[in-house]
């Protein structure tokens, strides 16, 4: 019997690129999802006179809202042309940093916040009259109709995550009302963000059905309310074993400012302002238990003096594909090999610190 498999990929939107589907039908034969193509015209990822693009298959889960044989197919975007990867693809880039530093045993997990909103574009915590409601402080973590909007579409979205078989670790409500968080992972860099888009696409399928929008904006209400993120925990083998290696990796981070922020997502400036639990975008700064850091080392890893950092700069509407490609560039090459390590003893990189970490600024 016939089954549906739902192409996804990343469209070529700016500032910040949207999810596009279609579904193909698919013989009871067919095992493995063929190569299909597109209207790139239609995506902004091509003109008319040469519009076609091909959707190279690269990943592929059941289909936790069809459910049967019916499965859910992530793609990267090619050339029809040439059969090179697409300006948008950046997927094979990082998948080509995540080889070159594959013994540096990187692994990351994402915690993907995001607020619901109306149709009229306010969100979904807010009166639908006009106004805002209470100050933050009651709706994080809260529970009862007055401090949570949007439930129902969070218990649907986190069955549907793990009837699919992704990684996805856990859920919350957030800051501000009508604002969500869901974390994927641990794992590598394209493990992590491939479950990352299905899990963002299968949110919004979902919220389509109840008529709410997902919003993954930085700042989605203007005012005294938090923006919306995608803190990057992320760690090597050797932070895992040390804590001089995590500094190190901290210490690299605030080296490539600029680099980082410029692409950790669009309207960057107007979250990472030094207020609600952000520190500003143009500097730098690491701390234990410090949220107000750019990264933020938790208490229980500067106990045990080995574990993993949190890069608390990458927004909601970041691509996590080029968030992981960069951390692991930037941390890697900073780090000694394994193989390297074990030939010089086994030093680790860094000072030894009791964990109150340091700050540095740059503009």
């Amino acid at each position: 019997m016939a089954y549906q498999a739902e192409y996804i990929w990343i469209d070529g939107h700016k500032p910040t690129p949207m999810l596009r589907s279609k579904t193909k039908i698919l013989a009871d034969t067919v095992k493995t999802p063929p190569i299909w193509g597109f209207d790139g015209s239609s995506t902004e990822q091509a003109t008319g006179e040469s519009s076609d693009c091909m959707l190279k298959p690269v990943f592929w889960c059941k289909d936790p809202l069809r459910k049967g044989r019916n499965i859910i197919v992530l793609c990267e975007v090619y050339l029809a042309q040439t059969g090179d990867p697409h300006p948008t693809n950046t997927r094979a880039a990082c998948a080509a940093t995540a080889k070159k530093y594959a013994a540096h045993g990187m692994i990351f997990g994402i915690e993907q916040e995001y607020t619901f909103m109306r149709t009229d574009g306010r969100p979904y915590g807010f009166p639908a009259e006009g106004g805002e409601p209470g100050p933050q402080g009651p709706y994080y973590c809260g529970v009862g109709a007055d401090r949570v909007m949007g439930r129902p579409v969070i218990e649907e979205h986190t069955v549907a995550c793990i009837d699919a078989g992704l990684m996805i670790e856990g859920t919350n409500a957030e800051v501000m009302p009508g604002q969500w968080e869901f974390q994927i992972g641990a794992a590598d860099a394209l493990t992590v963000s491939d479950h990352l888009i299905v899990a963002r696409w299968l949110l919004e399928r979902i919220a389509e059905d109840h008529g709410i929008v997902v919003s993954l904006d930085a700042k989605p209400q203007k005012g005294d309310w938090n923006g919306a993120g995608a803190h990057t925990n992320f760690s090597t083998k050797a932070m895992r074993t040390g804590y001089g290696a995590i500094e190190a990796a901290c210490e690299a981070l605030g080296r490539k400012v600029t680099e980082h922020v410029s692409n950790y997502g669009h309207d960057i400036e107007s979250r990472l302002t030094g207020k609600h639990e952000t520190a500003p975008y143009n500097r730098f700064s690491f701390g234990v238990s410090n949220r107000g850091a750019s990264v933020r080392i938790p208490w229980s890893v500067a106990r045990d003096k080995k574990g993993y950092a949190e890069d608390r700069r990458p927004n909601a509407n970041c691509d996590p594909y080029v968030v992981t490609r960069l951390i692991t560039e930037t941390v890697c090459s900073n780090e000694k090999t394994p193989a390297k390590a074990a030939a010089s003893g086994g030093k680790k990189s860094g000072k030894k610190s009791g964990g109150k970490g340091k700050k540095k600024s740059k503009k």
